[in-house]
């Protein structure tokens, strides 16, 4: 499965965002061996479930150039997917280890790493265009997971969708107009799990709902209701 990304991303040099793009060249010149770009998505262009995420981490996919690479988010979530076999592969922290995703892609609803990791509104809503081109270009996409409430409206507003009509919830399964699952959770994030916010189990459980509905399988447990 390719890599590669599919549909339009921003490119290295994004002007969208001068707040972003301030802190993007203060970053340039403080540690140039950094990606310090607008982060690609990661997995193939066939993936049935997209993972959205909140914005790259200063000294994580910012780093790397990689989602959720070289993070604790990141432990989480790849060791996560590869349990599911959403991934092969050793994940190890940069974007050259081999990992592999199968079935699935990482995305996040900012793609330029945030002062404080605290996007703006406009922001987020001028990330909107390259997140709505994401999902028109995953052709065999089943479902969408969001991790946090910017990600779960990111998501709505992507389809047009009202937010009252849709709560984010952990754990939640929401059936959009679209056809596609839009599942909620807790952000994996360093924060959460420390605090117990966020568990392992918590998280898993998650996944375990979606898997039937990646599947095809018509399991009554992972029904959307």
């Amino acid at each position: 499965m390719s890599e590669t990304g599919a549909g339009s991303a921003p490119p290295h040099d994004c002007p969208r965002c001068p707040r972003l793009v301030e802190f993007r060249n203060k970053l340039r010149v403080d540690c140039p061996d950094w990606f310090n770009g607008p982060v690609p998505s990661f997995g193939p262009a066939g993936a049935r479930l997209l993972i959205v995420g909140l914005a790259p981490g200063l000294k994580g996919a910012n780093r790397t150039g990689r989602p959720f690479t070289g993070d604790h988010a990141g432990d989480l979530l790849y060791t996560t997917l590869a349990k599911f076999g959403l991934a092969e592969g050793g994940y190890d922290r940069r974007a050259d280890d081999g990992l592999k995703l199968e079935h699935s892609r990482i995305t996040n609803a900012v793609r330029c790493v945030p002062p404080e990791n605290k996007p703006l509104p406009s922001e987020i809503a001028a990330c909107l265009p390259y997140f709505r081109h994401e999902l028109t270009s995953l052709p065999a996409l089943t479902a969408i997971l969001a991790l946090g409430q910017i990600a779960h409206r990111q998501v709505l507003q992507a389809f047009g969708l009202r937010q009252t009509a849709y709560p984010f919830g952990h754990g939640a399964l929401h059936a959009l107009p679209s056809g596609l699952a839009l599942a909620d959770s807790y952000h994996c994030s360093r924060y959460n799990t420390n605090t117990g916010r966020l568990t392992t189990a918590m998280f898993e459980a998650v996944f375990a709902r979606l898997m039937p509905l990646l599947a095809g399988r018509d399991d009554p447990a992972a029904r959307i209701g």
